[in-house]
């Protein structure tokens, strides 16, 4: 992998380890000749990660809507900042850059685009790693969400598995670098289901 989206909140949250795991994965990136790929802000963990990117020496891309530059506050740090025009470019530039992604915590927009990296994988529309860093278990009730739609009939347990999780960064990335991804076909007709 030479390049990882990071997608994170852009406030602190209430808990220190949220920023000081922020910083750890944009070292760690940096450290194992990763490259980071994030939203292009300063502030919150989107700050935190980048700076510990930049801070060891890595690479840093920021990909930010021309209509955030005020509101999330643009890196003037970065080793590349490129502007869109929409939230749907970002995420498909973000897409474009990377070999794999990883979900800090976060709140609505963290997972939304998590969720969309996931369906466009589950619709064969790319083969990448889509991961989770668990930290202080602030996931734990989505990966059950996940495990009740496989129970429900709503999601194939293949698909669930494409969600990698862990609690520490070189764990996270260990599992990313042998991800294999599925070979089950989405689309099913009646006799199958």
């Amino acid at each position: 992998m030479k390049r990882i989206t990071v997608f994170c909140a852009s406030s602190f949250g209430t808990e220190k380890i949220y920023e000081e795991q922020a910083i750890l994965v944009g070292k760690t990136l940096a450290e194992q000749n990763i490259e980071l790929v994030y939203g292009g802000a300063n502030v919150g963990l989107m700050g935190a990660v980048a700076d510990g990117a930049l801070n060891a020496g890595g690479k840093v891309i920021g990909v930010l809507p021309n209509f955030l530059r005020s509101k999330e506050i643009a890196h003037l740090g970065l080793t590349e900042l490129i502007l869109v025009e929409s939230m749907h470019e970002r995420k498909t530039k973000m897409n474009e850059l990377c070999d794999g992604v990883i979900a800090l915590p976060g709140s609505f927009g963290t997972l939304e685009e998590l969720f969309e990296m996931l369906t466009w994988e589950q619709l064969g529309l790319h083969k990448k790693p889509i991961a989770i860093l668990n930290i202080n278990g602030f996931y734990d009730s989505l990966i059950q969400l996940t495990k009740i739609m496989v129970e429900k009939g709503f999601l194939k347990s293949e698909y669930q598995q494409m969600l990698i999780v862990s609690e520490t960064i070189d764990d996270l990335l260990h599992k990313m670098k042998n991800y294999v991804a599925p070979t089950v076909v989405k689309w099913i007709n009646k006799e199958q289901s």
